[in-house]
């Protein structure tokens, strides 16, 4: 079964299975291991282990019916990752001013701080406050408010090592997606929850390298003062010794390692100290071989965590994220099945529009999405005419049908808004005349009114006209604020007009004179040659 927690600690067991005091991260000896700051590195799965994992998280999800209302905590986090990356570029930054050696995962960091605040302010643009709350959140995890769709990355990310490809994510969403179909929100949410399961990964990741690099300067500081005693009093060294001991730094790899690396070629004067180090490792199992090797392979594990983590950022950003929705929505391969085919023939800001519509009647009724789709295509496949295309139940007049059939809960101000639309013209016309007659008064009040006869009426009807007028402006600026334009659907033709759609462009002409003829056939090449297609013609 998967770990419950969303930040679950990959690390695997370290060394032997003796009975022991506590690691701590990094590696120290003498303290509990902290396992929310280990990178999410848990067994490395191919493709087929990642379909397998996928369906188990599908059958051990579960999603609570009462979702977190309270504070946004993954833009919380992503500002706690986003301070401690900065703290660890300013700190190797300092380091290389100073001349001094960095890891390789650093460097990686050194190199491509530029693109991970970049996608920090990629993920703070499409993650604003509270929208993690319209996504479904996991009831069996230890923190309340988790996403599933964050776990899903968590989880692809920790068995994958940081590396996000194309084919390993397609699998794992198809698999998981056999058991327990995701929500289109979800989808579109993917790249968003990436980005910052990577970016959780990189900030665990700069803890390590950051943690590093202070043991290493901290046991170059304790070797440093050694050497300069034993220049003149090698006695003395015992003395720099105690007070190392009696600090008591943790004993983590790095600093073990470097404290070893140091104090090896410098005399006799220095022997004391490697066999104190040496002792105190045996305490835990371990030798200095055994720590230098530890040491490595825990930069060389850094290292590839870090680059494959950036890579992947690099990957989010190249990839086509309308076609993977579409390619993986269950909603997508439903509308598919459109009785007329016209659906599939759609540009994709119309069928966006028809997959939204199906999103918000879901939202409304106990109908899921796909069982929304699959009504609307149940209801196009009994119809004739336009009725027998999906689009005429989902944006056209059988809606109402529609809805009725998923049982759609109808708020009032969406029964508002469709009483509205039915008298349209009344109220149209309704508010025009009482704004010109509202008007009508107030200039009637503002301005003499001339004496009694013809004059008076005529003033009077000056007056209506002028405020009509004011009425129809008032009245047009008042709509463009309340009232949507009505999208037509469009047919993609960005491969050709086929066939069965062949059109004419007609060129609407004066002619003057032999002159204004060549200009207008020159005029029509033109058009012809920045428009081939071999059923699109053009004439005047």
């Amino acid at each position: 079964m998967p770990a419950a927690d969303p930040e679950p600690s990959t690390e695997p067991r370290r060394r032997d299975a003796r009975p022991r005091r506590a690691l701590a991260p990094n590696g120290s000896r003498g303290a509990r291991r902290a396992d929310d700051d280990q990178p999410l590195r848990a067994e490395l799965f191919s493709v087929n282990q990642l379909e397998r994992h996928a369906r188990t998280l599908a059958g051990w999800h579960e999603v609570t019916t009462s979702p977190a209302r309270g504070g946004d905590w993954l833009l919380a986090r992503l500002a706690d990752n986003e301070a401690t990356l900065r703290d660890g570029y300013h700190l190797i930054t300092e380091a290389v001013r100073k001349g001094r050696q960095i890891t390789p995962a650093a460097e990686w960091l050194l190199d491509n701080y530029h693109l991970i605040e970049e996608q920090i302010r990629t993920v703070r643009k499409h993650l604003p406050r509270a929208y993690h709350r319209e996504l479904p959140q996991l009831a069996n995890v230890s923190t309340r408010g988790t996403p599933r769709v964050y776990h899903l990355a968590l989880e692809l990310i920790s068995h994958a090592h940081g590396r996000v490809d194309d084919d390993a994510l397609r699998a794992f969403v198809a698999a998981y997606q056999e058991i327990e179909p995701l929500l289109l929100g979800e989808l579109w949410a993917i790249p968003i929850m990436l980005r910052l399961a990577l970016i959780e990964n990189l900030r665990r990741v700069v803890m390590r390298v950051t943690a590093g690099r202070r043991d290493r300067e901290q046991a170059a500081h304790w070797v440093g003062k050694m050497t300069e005693v034993a220049a003149t009093h090698p006695e003395g060294v015992v003395l720099i010794l105690a007070d190392l001991i009696g600090e008591d730094p943790p004993l983590t790899d790095a600093f073990a390692a470097e404290l070893a690396s140091r104090l090896q070629g410098h005399g006799p004067a220095m022997m004391f100290p490697l066999a104190w180090l040496e002792q105190r490792l045996g305490e835990y199992g371990e030798t200095l071989e055994h720590v230098f090797e530890l040491a490595s392979q825990s930069q060389a594990a850094d290292q590839v965590t870090i680059g494959n983590s950036i890579s992947s950022l690099r990957f989010l950003t190249a990839t086509d994220w309308r076609q993977f929705v579409e390619a993986m929505s269950v909603v997508e391969q439903t509308l598919r099945a459109d009785p007329t085919s016209a659906y599939s023939a759609m540009d994709f800001g119309t069928r966006d529009r028809y997959r939204h519509v199906v999103e918000r009647i879901a939202k409304r009724s106990a109908a899921s999405e796909n069982e929304v789709a699959r009504a609307a295509i149940g209801l196009a496949t009994a119809g004739s005419g336009r009725a027998a295309h999906v689009g005429y139940f989902l944006i056209d007049d059988g809606r109402p049908e529609l809805e009725r059939a998923v049982r759609m809960r109808k708020p009032v101000g969406l029964r508002v808004r469709r009483l509205a639309r039915r008298y349209r013209f009344a109220i149209y016309a309704g508010s025009l005349a009482l704004v010109t007659v509202l008007a009508t008064v107030l200039a009637m009040a503002a301005f003499p009114q001339p004496a009694t006869g013809w004059y008076r009426a005529l003033w009077y009807g000056l007056l209506a006209i002028g405020a009509s007028q004011l009425a129809i402006a008032i009245v047009h600026w008042a709509s463009t604020l309340v009232v949507q334009p009505a999208l037509l659907p469009r047919l993609d033709f960005q491969a050709g007009i086929p066939r069965p759609h062949r059109t004419m462009v007609a060129v609407p002409t004066l002619l003057t004179d032999a002159a204004e003829i060549d200009s207008l056939v020159e005029a029509l090449e033109v058009r012809y040659l920045a428009n081939r297609g071999q059923n699109l013609s053009f004439a005047l």
